[in-house]
């Protein structure tokens, strides 16, 4: 899942047009269906341990971050074009690993980070934590 430029990659995709179809009712279903399937054509299952899944994961994680190391905080806002199609392939490479992971593990992600996003809500209460980028222990 590496975004090394290859011979046979496909060109980047094209931003969608007006007519385009409407999204899938359930984009991470369909992401993981086609995963699964795409693993079991090449028989990778064997390999999909939710271990090796969750450090193939901090792997890209660690090359979506290189293009912004020791950028400005200003230039990270406006990246050229060939760097953020980079950043682009190395973020879908993150989704794949983590919807995959979740798969192995039968894990709802959308519950899940909908569950997380209540914690934080709680965590950080608006009045507290406005403006403010403390942990919740210290607010």
């Amino acid at each position: 899942m590496s975004t090394d430029a290859r011979p046979n990659d496909p060109p980047p995709a094209a931003a969608p047009s007006a007519t385009a179809t409407a999204a899938p009712a359930d984009p991470l279903a369909e992401l993981r269906d086609a995963l699964r399937t795409f693993a079991a054509e090449r028989d990778w299952e064997r390999f999909h341990a939710p271990k090796n899944l969750a450090a193939a994961l901090v792997v890209e994680a660690g090359e979506l971050l290189e293009p912004f190391q020791w950028l400005p905080d200003e230039r990270s806002h406006a990246l050229p074009l060939d760097v953020l199609e980079a950043v682009r392939m190395e973020m879908a490479d993150v989704l794949l690993y983590l919807v995959r992971l979740a798969d192995r593990l039968d894990v709802d992600l959308a519950d899940a980070a909908r569950r997380k996003m209540a914690i934080n809500a709680m965590r950080y209460p608006v009045d507290k934590a406005r403006g403010r980028s403390d942990k919740h222990d210290r607010l």
